[in-house]
């Protein structure tokens, strides 16, 4: 998966006194402090001294430019001669340096820059607010997992932080929780459903009025038996229910799902503590080589006041050995650099595999509520095609015709006139 540069290049800096051309592929840029410096894009160096039209290489190097697509983010290592360039953090533009590189002592420079202009989260080296460019989305046209959750989280009483992984991971075992709840609501619609059903089947067996004659009597038995076929639609909404909507709510992501997002937990936990174990080494390997490069300094102090074998001796040793810590100090920006890579990219990547099975869920649900909604209209419409022939018979119903035919059923032909004595 591509993923774009977190932090852009600075505005382009104000106008030179030295109106001169630059050899192809260099460009000017000022620190904040305004200094001149320059960067080949080809070879990715940089140096203080402009260089002429037959530079070919800078005399005074820079941290490494690296065109890594997070070198905002690393921390960038060179030899022991600029042992503070290695403590610190490539932010796209070199390092923010008050003086000229040389004008103070490495460890006092290191010590300096590292309180004034660096913060860390998840043990990763960031310019302080204002030190640095505004971020930049990796999906700037939406908005993304990816984006906001790399980072540590704020719990409501701001007390501690939440990493922000684990925000996205109690979003999915919710959003699992929330399914569950739609299924046990649907299931409760279903019971309600099959009990409706089971009390219109009762009441069409009813005998009330059973005894209704003609048309009327037979609008009345379709009126009834209306009701079983009722019944038997509310039934089938309830059994349909049930097998297209609250069943594969509840098997959509079973019991493994949660086994799955530990798996993603515990990839992404061990990836921190490696990188919070190499920062640690980064950290101790500063402190290795400004201690060496002070006693250097206090080394080279005694030789100035007093000359004597031993003591250039020692200074000899002095500087091996602070060439040494300057090495290990690379050594270990390195390794951090390599453990940074992979864990931010890791982060990324799995934010938007969670992010993916978020989608998918709210698709899924939506897909079966709409069913739910199918299934419904279907309902009614059965419904209504049951009381269409008591409609037709109401329509029907005719007293005369009734009073015809009751006569007729009970007259028995003996009718005779009353005798009445006056």
């Amino acid at each position: 998966m591509g993923v774009c540069s977190w932090w852009q290049e600075t505005a382009a800096p104000r106008e030179e006194t030295d109106r001169r051309p630059l050899p192809p592929g260099w460009r000017s840029y000022t620190s904040p402090e305004g200094l001149w410096y320059y960067v080949n894009s080809s070879s990715k160096e940089t140096t203080w001294r402009r260089p002429s039209q037959s530079a070919e290489a800078p005399q005074r190097p820079l941290a490494p430019h690296n065109s890594s697509p997070y070198a905002n983010r690393h921390l960038s290592g060179t030899k022991t001669g600029q042992p503070s360039e290695t403590a610190d953090v490539s932010l796209g533009k070199p390092l923010a340096y008050k003086k000229p590189p040389g004008s103070l002592s490495p460890a006092k420079r290191q010590i300096r820059e590292v309180k004034e202009t660096k913060t860390t989260i998840n043990c990763v080296t960031f310019p302080l607010p204002g030190e640095g460019p505004e971020q930049q989305l990796l999906k700037p046209n939406e908005w993304s997992y990816c984006d906001y959750f790399w980072t540590d989280k704020k719990d409501p009483q701001g007390t501690t932080s939440v990493a922000g992984f684990e925000v996205l991971l109690q979003k999915q075992l919710k959003g699992k929780q929330m399914q569950k709840e739609m299924a046990e609501f649907i299931h409760e619609r279903i019971k309600i459903e099959e009990e409706y059903a089971k009390n219109l089947s009762k009441l069409s067996l009813s005998t009330l009025a059973a005894q209704e004659e003609g048309t009327l009597g037979e609008a009345w038995t379709q009126l009834k038996k209306s009701l079983h076929d009722e019944a038997e639609v509310h039934l089938k909404f309830s059994n349909k229910l049930h097998s297209e909507v609250e069943k594969p709510l509840l098997t959509f992501r079973g019991d493994n799902f949660k086994k799955d997002l530990k798996k993603y937990d515990h990839h992404i936990a061990d990836l921190r503590k490696q990188l919070a174990s190499r920062y640690a080494g980064v950290e101790k390997a500063r402190k290795a080589l400004a201690d060496r490069q002070k006693d250097l300094e206090v080394k080279t102090q005694q030789l100035e006041i007093k000359l004597s074998n031993k003591t250039e001796e020692d200074i000899k040793k002095a500087r091996r050995k602070s060439t040494q810590a300057g090495d290990d100090l690379m050594r270990c920006v390195d390794l951090y650099n390599q453990t940074q890579s992979k864990w931010f990219e890791e982060m990324v990547t799995t934010s938007m595999e969670l992010e993916k099975l978020e989608v998918e869920r709210i698709e899924w649900i939506q897909q079966h509520l709409r069913q739910y909604t199918t299934l419904r209209h279907e309902t009614d419409m059965f419904n209504q095609s049951t009381a269409e022939p008591v409609d037709q018979l109401l329509q029907n119903v005719d007293p005369a015709k009734d009073r015809e035919l009751w006569v007729r059923e009970n007259n028995t032909g003996d009718i005779r006139p009353v005798d009445m004595d006056i």
